[in-house]
């Protein structure tokens, strides 16, 4: 079974910095592109920052700025380095990945759970 798991969220005042961390584990062959997501209240989820295997960068205009994705392969991990925010940046975070499970040898895409990060004085 293959998980990802995210860690890192919790409740930060406006101006802060927080930095979230996404781990996946269980019988992996590979990971491929790697992203954060958020979703506000009442709002879509919506694609903040992603990073390719060989650790090409997209950013959304959410993430433009004041956050910085990158991540470590030997540890299969992404991170979310979130500087300056502002209270608009509420929302749960979600991690994703393209992840190809020792078992099938194919690709398939995976969500973690979703860490809530309130931004809020």
């Amino acid at each position: 079974q293959v998980q990802l798991v995210e860690s890192g969220g919790g409740l930060v005042q406006p101006g802060g910095s927080l930095r979230l961390s996404c781990a996946a584990s269980g019988r992996i062959s590979s990971i491929g592109t790697m992203g954060w997501y958020r979703q506000a209240p009442g709002k879509q989820r919506e694609l903040v920052a992603r990073i390719t295997r060989g650790s090409t960068i997209d950013y959304t205009d959410p993430g433009k700025g004041r956050f910085t994705i990158y991540r470590d392969n030997a540890k299969n991990t992404v991170y979310l380095q979130m500087n300056s925010l502002k209270p608009a940046a509420t929302a749960v975070y979600y991690c994703n990945a393209d992840i190809v499970r020792i078992a099938t040898m194919s690709s398939n895409n995976y969500w973690g759970q979703g860490t809530q990060v309130p931004v809020s004085s």
